[in-house]
C-alpha cells in the first residue's frame, strides 16, 4: 500500500530542496544570514522549480537539521512533546532537559527552550510556503498543476499557523515573502481568518487516491477546516466540512486501534493528512528517522531483547492518566507498555508506564529508528469533530452514534449524553484516550476548557489560567520589540 507521507523524492529535486532551505537562517525570526544566500536569478523559472519549492515545506514538517544541533523539523519531536508534557497525558523522564521539565510541572516561561524552537521552525517553513507562493505564480508551467502547487503551500501555511495561533495567541501574519523586519502581532482573529482563506482555496486540491501520496488533498484541507471552526465557534461550518470528509467514502475506521500504526497501513484509511520518516532510499543525507520509538519506548528494551537498540524512554506516560483506561479498552493494550520478555524469557516490568503505540513489533524489529508516519489527522479526528460539532448544536442522537463509532472500535460500550456539558465530559475521556502521543491533548482540553480540572486531578499540580496560551519567546520580543507579551509571563 502507498503511503501519505513525501519521503521519496529523487535527489535531484532534494538538491533543489536543500537550494531552497539556504535561502534563510532559523537562528532568529526573519533574520537573513548573508553567508546562506544564494543567488535566485535563475531559480523559480521552470516547473521543477515549483515543485522543489513545495517539496521544501514539505520537508521541513519532519526533517532533522544536524548542521544547527536541532530536531528542526515540525513533526520531528518537540512540538507534539510540548502538547503531551503540558497537560494530563506525559512526564519528562529526559535527564538534561529542564525545558521539559518544565513544561510537564507548569513552571514553563517566556525562556523555555522548546517553546523557542517551535516558534523558529514555524516560521521557518512559513516563509518557505511565502517563497512558493508568491513566486510560482510567474513561472511558465502548466495551469492546473501551478494551481495545485499553491493550494498545497497554502495548506501547509494554514496548518502552520493553526498550530502558532492555538499556541500563542496574538502572533506575526506574515504572507508575503517580503516582510517587515519587526511585524507586529496580529489579533487572533485575524490570524484565524487567514487560516481559513488559505483552506478554503485548498479545498481545491485533488481528491486522496488522485495525487502523490503524502501530498495534502481535499480530504485534508476539509478535515482541517473543521478543526478550525470548531476552534473558532462555527459549529455549523465544523459540522459541514467534517460530514463532507465522512461522506466522501475515502476514509474509514480500521477494525483495530493498532491497526492505524501498522507500517504496512501507512497511507491507509484512517491517514487524512501524516508527515512521514524515512531516508527516501538513500536520497537523503541528514537524519529523517522518526523519534516515537527513541523517546516512548524504555531503555530497558535495549538492555534486555537482542536487536533492539536506541530505545531511552525520554518521555513517559503520567500514570494516573494510564489509570483512567478501562481494562476492557483495547487501547490500553495497544498504546502502553508495563512489562515486556526479555531475550532470556524472563519478565521485565518497568518502572514507569511507557507508549508503544508506534511500535509495529514484526516491521520494525529495531525498534529504534522508526520510519512510521506522524499522524497529523486522523479520520477518528474527523469523526469526533463531528460529533463535538453536532453536540454542540444540540444534536445529541447524531453526536452520540458518532462519538460510539470510535468507543466501539475500542471494545467499549455505548455511552450517551443530552446536554453539553455531559457530552463534553465523554469527549475529554474519549480524546484523551483516542489520540496519546499524537499532539493532540494541550490543544483538546485549552479548546474544552478543561486544562485546569484535568491537570489538577491527574498531576495535582495548579495550574493557572496563564497556561491556556504559551508565553511569546523571551528572545523573540528581544529582537522584535513589537511583540506582545501573554498575561501571566
Amino acid at each position: 500500500m502507498m503511503m501519505k507521507s513525501v519521503n521519496n523524492f529523487p535527489v535531484k529535486i532534494w538538491s533543489s530542496i536543500l537550494c531552497v532551505l539556504l535561502l534563510f537562517s532559523c537562528s532568529d525570526f526573519l533574520e537573513e544570514d548573508p553567508e546562506n544566500q544564494v543567488s535566485t536569478g535563475n531559480y523559480y523559472i521552470t516547473e521543477q522549480d515549483a515543485l522543489a519549492a513545495v517539496n521544501s515545506i514539505y520537508a521541513n514538517l519532519g526533517s532533522y537539521d544536524a548542521s544547527r544541533g536541532n530536531t528542526a523539523g515540525i513533526y520531528h519531536s518537540t512540538f507534539w512533546i510540548t502538547q503531551g508534557l503540558a497537560s494530563d497525558e506525559m512526564d519528562n523522564n529526559q535527564l538534561g532537559t529542564p525545558q521539559y521539565d518544565q513544561l510537564a510541572t507548569f513552571t514553563h516561561n517566556a525562556e523555555n527552550a522548546a517553546l523557542q524552537e517551535i516558534w523558529q521552525v514555524h516560521y521557518k517553513t512559513i516563509y518557505l510556503a511565502n517563497v512558493a507562493i508568491d513566486r510560482i505564480p510567474a513561472i511558465d508551467m502548466n495551469e492546473t498543476l501551478k494551481t495545485r502547487f499553491i493550494n498545497e503551500a497554502k495548506f501547509l501555511r494554514g496548518l502552520l499557523y493553526f498550530n502558532l495561533v492555538r499556541m500563542f495567541g496574538d502572533i506575526p501574519l506574515v504572507i508575503t515573502e517580503e516582510a517587515p523586519l519587526n511585524p507586529e502581532a496580529a489579533p487572533a482573529d485575524e490570524v484565524y481568518a487567514q487560516i481559513i482563506r488559505d483552506l478554503t482555496d485548498a479545498e481545491a486540491l485533488p481528491p486522496d487516491g488522485e495525487i502523490q501520496e503524502g501530498r495534502a488533498t481535499q480530504g485534508a484541507a476539509r478535515a482541517l477546516l473543521a478543526k478550525v471552526y470548531l476552534r473558532t465557534g462555527e459549529y455549523q461550518l465544523a459540522s459541514e466540512k467534517a460530514l463532507n470528509v465522512i461522506n466522501s467514502g475515502l476514509y474509514g475506521l480500521w477494525d483495530r486501534f493498532k491497526d492505524a500504526f501498522r507500517i504496512e497501513n501507512r497511507g491507509g484509511r484512517e491517514a487524512v493528512f501524516s508527515v512521514g520518516f524515512g531516508d527516501a532510499g538513500g536520497a537523503i543525507s541528514f537524519w529523517e528517522v522518526g523519534q516515537f520509538n527513541v523517546r516512548l519506548l524504555p531503555a530497558a528494551l535495549s538492555a534486555e531483547v537482542d536487536g533492539i537498540s536506541n530505545t531511552q524512554g525520554w518521555q513517559i506516560a503520567n500514570e494516573a492518566m494510564y489509570n483512567t483506561f478501562a481494562t476492557s479498552d483495547e487501547r490500553r493494550e495497544d498504546t502502553f507498555m508495563t512489562s515486556f520478555t526479555a531475550s532470556d524469557n524472563a519478565t521485565v516490568n518497568l518502572d514507569h508506564v511507557y507508549i508503544d503505540k508506534y511500535w509495529d513489533m514484526e516491521a520494525d524489529p529495531t525498534a529504534g529508528g522508526s520510519f512510521n508516519d506522524f499522524p497529523v489527522i486522523r479520520y477518528a479526528d474527523v469523526v469526533l469533530t463531528y460529533a463535538e460539532a453536532q453536540a454542540r448544536l444540540g444534536n445529541f442522537d447524531v453526536a452520540n452514534d458518532y462519538l460510539n463509532d470510535v468507543r466501539q472500535r475500542a471494545n467499549l460500550g455505548e455511552a450517551e449524553a443530552d446536554n453539553i456539558d455531559g457530552f463534553i465530559d465523554l469527549l475529554v475521556e474519549e480524546r484523551g484516550k483516542e489520540f496519546v502521543g499524537e499532539g493532540q491533548r494541550w490543544f483538546d482540553l485549552t479548546r474544552l476548557g478543561r486544562l485546569r480540572q484535568r491537570v489538577e486531578a491527574v498531576k495535582g499540580i495548579p495550574v493557572g489560567e496563564q497556561y491556556n496560551l504559551f508565553p511569546i519567546p523571551q528572545r523573540e520580543r528581544l529582537v522584535n520589540p513589537n511583540l506582545p507579551q501573554n498575561p501571566g509571563f
